[in-house]
């Protein structure tokens, strides 16, 4: 990916205050299926960081253990993004 593309990326989200118009811009940009797929690893990242199982996130969420173990695995090794937004 082009750094200059992903600045660009990133300045339309930094400046997007309200979470209607960050709602449209989400649909414009994602099909449903994408944007239901975010919100459940959203999720996922959620449940991880407040030390839930692994077997039981995958039930709640409908999900294959393997997505909870990539979820888990990009915490572990991953940048700290989420981790300093949801910090226990």
């Amino acid at each position: 990916m082009s750094k200059k593309y992903d600045d660009e990326l990133l300045e339309l989200f930094c400046q997007t205050v309200d979470k209607f118009t960050m709602s449209e811009i989400l649909s414009n940009m994602l099909t449903p299926q994408e944007r239901e797929e975010l919100a459940t690893r959203l999720q996922i990242f959620k449940k991880l960081i407040k030390g839930e199982n692994q077997r039981r996130i995958a039930k709640d969420l409908g999900v294959s253990i393997a997505t909870i173990t990539r979820g888990s695995r990009e915490l572990q090794y991953g940048k700290p993004g989420i981790r300093k937004l949801y910090k226990k």
